[in-house]
């Protein structure tokens, strides 16, 4: 009995480190891969390092897509799209009376 209440401040650290840090990041993980592959042809979109454009055309032997610019077409990386503003800015606007 002596030697269990030895381990159980470890076990409580392994428990408490694994619902506060190990689950959220896979959970988060999990939703940036199927935010990923839910994009589609005409999404406006912001990549992570702050460039907007619209999808124009995916090309699945790189995993990347094409974007349009006010530049002209880039290809990036589906993994450099920013979840958080995309889905920020394909939400309709809600006029305010």
């Amino acid at each position: 009995m002596e030697q269990l209440t030895q381990f159980a401040p470890i076990i409580l650290m392994f428990v408490v480190v694994y619902f506060f840090m190990i689950r959220p990041q896979m959970k988060k993980a999990k939703q940036e891969k199927s935010f990923a592959s839910s994009l589609k042809k005409g999404d406006r979109i912001i990549t992570k390092s702050g460039m907007h454009g619209k999808i124009v055309d995916f090309s699945e032997k790189n995993n990347s897509v094409i974007i349009e610019t006010g530049a002209g077409k880039i290809t990036f990386d589906r993994s450099s799209i920013s979840m958080e503003m995309s889905k920020s800015l394909n939400e309709p606007l809600i006029e305010k009376k």
